[in-house]
């Protein structure tokens, strides 16, 4: 039984595969195929944070294979009317794949110990998968490769910038973050990733023109996520010099895309000018949520066919 709650469930290889699907199954969604590779698959979606691009884009990519899904609420009483355990093995009973978007990492480890089917992560505090090859995925496919690709983070190393570096360091792909004190990754994990993959070209700085030097694409995200609201006022403070705007992506190269996982806080993380600029593929890339994860669910589930 295959899960994905992190980018580190995969191989280099396997994500390669994931993406092969995606792309047949993109190129015949364009020209008006719908392939109904899981029929009768039920997918589960158990989500405790709000949701609009990983909700509908796995749904309606359920439905392009030919599935349904099932969007389960408060009334199932996920982590209230019983354990865990008893609650995961019931409902692993009806269905074929299971979606879990968590306020802690956790509890999706926890669902998955328990699961007798396929468990996806939607989003933790920890890892958002779905979002981060997604986004490599998007990277490749303006690109044409990944090859000599640099991708440069700024802003918090969040759970999205964590899943990115994973990824990242999986496919060869250069990747710098830029972070104010405070808010960088652990040292000791970015050399357990440098261990991982000998030879990989990891940047960590302070200072965001530094990091965006050469890159292939500008990301960044929120400053202060869901659950750190009460943090919001000291982050953005601490993060001002951190904003994606003209001068900042002056500093890379003249044709550097830029990303953003959405929902943005326009005039904080990323100026309007940026985002709206012809250089942003922030639709495209929230369009390939939908296209990568249908790639995702064909991976884990026709293999059990």
């Amino acid at each position: 039984m295959r899960h994905l709650l992190t980018v580190s469930d995969l191989s280099g290889d396997e994500i390669h595969r994931i993406f092969a699907l995606t792309d047949d199954l993109k190129s015949k969604l364009a020209q008006g195929v719908r392939e109904s590779i899981l029929p009768g698959r039920v997918m589960a979606l158990l989500f405790e944070k709000p949701s609009l691009r990983t909700r509908v884009s796995f749904q309606a990519g359920m439905a392009h294979l030919g599935g349904t899904s099932l969007m389960l609420g408060d009334d199932v009483g996920f982590g209230k009317r019983e354990r865990i355990d008893d609650f995961t093995r019931v409902l692993c009973e009806f269905i074929d794949v299971l979606v879990v978007r968590s306020k802690q990492h956790h509890t999706v480890e926890q669902v998955a110990q328990h699961a007798t089917c396929s468990v996806i992560n939607g989003l933790t505090d920890l890892s958002h998968p779905c979002q981060a090859l997604a986004d490599l995925y998007s990277l490749k496919e303006q690109r044409g490769t990944l090859d000599g690709a640099r991708l440069a983070w700024v802003g918090d190393a969040n759970n999205v910038a964590r899943s990115l570096a994973i990824a990242c360091s999986k496919l060869g792909v250069e990747f710098a973050v830029a972070a104010p004190r405070g808010y960088e990754f652990d040292a000791e994990q970015c050399q357990a990733w440098r261990t991982d993959a000998p030879g990989w070209e990891l940047q960590i700085t302070n200072d965001p023109h530094e990091a965006v030097a050469g890159a292939s694409a500008v990301y960044t995200d929120v400053w202060a996520s869901m659950g750190q609201e009460q943090q919001q006022a000291k982050r953005k403070q601490d993060f001002a010099d951190y904003q994606v705007n003209q001068q900042l992506m002056a500093s890379a190269p003249e044709d550097a895309l830029f990303m953003h996982c959405l929902p943005a806080r326009r005039g904080e993380e990323v100026s309007d000018a940026v985002v709206d600029s012809p250089n942003s593929i922030v639709v495209a890339q929230a369009g390939n949520r939908m296209h990568v994860q249908k790639g995702i669910l064909a991976w884990l589930l026709a293999a059990q066919s």
